[in-house]
């Protein structure tokens, strides 16, 4: 009998999947970054008005420099900051995204400069209520894509949920939704979304997480049926559909739908990017969202260098990940 290499013992394997889950964890935080400060430079910019994207620019409407991120980034890195020094707090995650809306902390250049409209009325509902579980709009015209676009910290701080009870994950993906957008569109999308990054980031194939019979997808349907608009992307919507019925739009369904189909058949992380950013429209967020998913599957290794070199204040980036990462094994060594 030919003995076993010491990469075949249970321990190297364990250690090689937590190193390949470290990287992906990285890898989505990083993703959303990176496609949004790709998109910045072209948002608001109706599809086909502008050079494709190949790179990082500069411009765009608030004349940022190549690399520098927007919105989506900033309020992803406060979310980060609660949930490392908070815990779970839905009021604490609310105070700093008022802190960025109001100081510019979390911003690339100190100040907020681009803040979506449903997102600062219930900023404004919040320093009002002083409840954040009662700030953010229930309204369905109210259903904008800026709770998909920062959700990333979710799955990484409370990945350890998964496969176990996704449908823990799902409810925390879908309150952090409540503080700006609470519309059933977007708890859906954020429950389904959470879910699908921490499978991808836990080694689950592509097409098993994007498949409409996975096991976890059955568990969320069990628990509490998706909105029927988020069910049908779920179904594989964005599998039979092309631009121009592909949109990059504010609206969370075209948001997720879009992103799904860049990152579903792309072979790689850039070319994944770089086709949701290129929708143009509402392009840092698509970018946003779409490098996430991008992010959480291919891992931070395998994101060019000149993407990540490029992106502008990645030392913020890097941080928070690691605060998150910190932060989950204090809860865990707590718990023995």
């Amino acid at each position: 009998m030919t003995p076993k290499s010491p990469s075949d013992s249970p321990t190297t394997n364990n250690i090689d999947l937590m190193h390949r889950i470290r990287d992906r964890q990285r890898g989505c935080l990083w993703g959303l970054a990176i496609g949004d400060a790709l998109g910045a430079a072209i948002e608001f910019s109706p599809p086909g008005t502008f050079k494709p994207v190949t790179a990082y620019r500069g411009g765009g409407p608030f004349g940022l420099a190549p690399g520098e991120w927007t919105d989506d980034t900033s309020m992803a890195l406060a979310l980060a900051d609660s949930l490392a020094n908070a815990d779970w707090d839905l009021n604490d995650q609310a105070s700093r995204y008022v802190q960025w809306w109001s100081t510019g902390k979390y911003s690339v250049n100190g100040t907020c400069f681009d803040i979506g409209i449903t997102t600062q009325s219930a900023l404004r509902r919040f320093q009002q209520l002083r409840d954040a579980t009662q700030s953010g709009s229930r309204e369905a015209q109210a259903s904008g894509n800026g709770s998909i676009m920062r959700l990333a910290p979710v799955p990484i701080r409370y990945g350890d949920l998964y496969p176990t009870d996704v449908v823990r994950l799902a409810h925390l993906a879908a309150e952090s939704s409540l503080t700006t957008h609470a519309s059933d569109l977007c708890l859906s999308a954020c429950r389904y979304m959470a879910v699908v990054l921490a499978g991808l980031m836990h080694d689950v194939p592509r097409d098993e997480a994007l498949s409409d019979d996975w096991e976890p997808l059955r568990s969320l349907r069990a628990a509490s049926p998706l909105h029927p608009t988020i069910d049908k992307i779920a179904a594989g919507s964005f599998r039979r559909k092309n631009p121009p019925e592909i949109r990059g739009t504010g609206f969370v369904a075209d948001s997720l739908e879009a992103c799904l189909w860049a990152f579903h058949s792309a072979a790689d992380f850039e070319e994944a990017v770089l086709k949701a950013v290129n929708l143009g429209d509402d392009s840092d967020t698509t970018g946003a969202v779409c490098g996430q998913f991008a992010g959480a599957y291919w891992g931070y290794e395998q994101i060019p260098a000149s993407l990540r070199q490029g992106l502008a204040k990645s030392e913020m980036i890097e941080a928070a990940f690691v605060r998150l990462v910190d932060s989950r094994s204090r809860s865990s060594n707590a718990g023995k």
